[in-house]
């Protein structure tokens, strides 16, 4: 197997179409064995997309191969721990560093690049990002699916919910937390 590494670069307004097929593919292949389609479709439509606050503020990262969008993520220095601006009609406050814990947002990896290392660059490089804004402590509204790669990271359930969409659907995600250690 060819080990490969992965050198995120920041997201940009450019990107946008790409980050949208992106994520619509991630979310309809990857997340197909924990949520039923139904399920998945309102999720496109109100919960999945791109955050374009997180490309402004320059804590939105992707991963391409051969020009291609493979893997995006982030982190967020904001009020939001999940969701996507097209239903937010204003940016979110600001965290305080000194009290608060950064937001790990809005992971998603295209189907064909699954498996391959890239959720875990793009968690190490939003760490090392928040940690170096000043943060010691981080949190994340994840899915069923990606749940096992952040607790394989020292990611630890804080709380199970249900995220409401339309028709009375619900999508079942879980709030995971750490704490980020001090790099010497």
């Amino acid at each position: 197997m060819t080990t490969h590494h992965w050198q995120p670069r920041l997201a940009r307004e450019e990107d946008i179409p790409a980050l949208e097929k992106l994520i619509e593919a991630s979310v309809r292949q990857l997340l197909s064995a924990h949520y039923a389609p139904d399920v998945l479709e309102a999720s496109l439509e109100s919960t999945f997309g791109v955050d374009q606050q997180l490309i402004r503020d320059g804590t939105y990262f992707v991963v391409e191969h051969e020009g291609a969008l493979v893997a995006c993520g982030g982190w967020s220095r904001r009020d939001t721990l999940y969701g996507w601006d097209r239903h937010r009609s204003k940016d979110a406050p600001l965290l305080d560093p000194a009290k608060d814990a950064a937001r790990i947002r809005a992971f998603f990896v295209h189907p064909d690049w699954a498996r391959k290392g890239l959720g875990r660059t793009m968690l190490q490089t939003s760490e090392d990002a928040a940690r170096a804004a000043g943060f010691s402590r981080v949190i994340l509204v994840g899915t069923l699916a990606g749940e096992q790669l952040y607790a394989a990271h020292g990611y630890v359930v804080e709380e199970r919910f249900d995220s409401v969409l339309r028709d009375g659907l619900l999508l079942p995600v879980v709030r995971m937390g750490k704490g980020l250690a001090s790099v010497a």
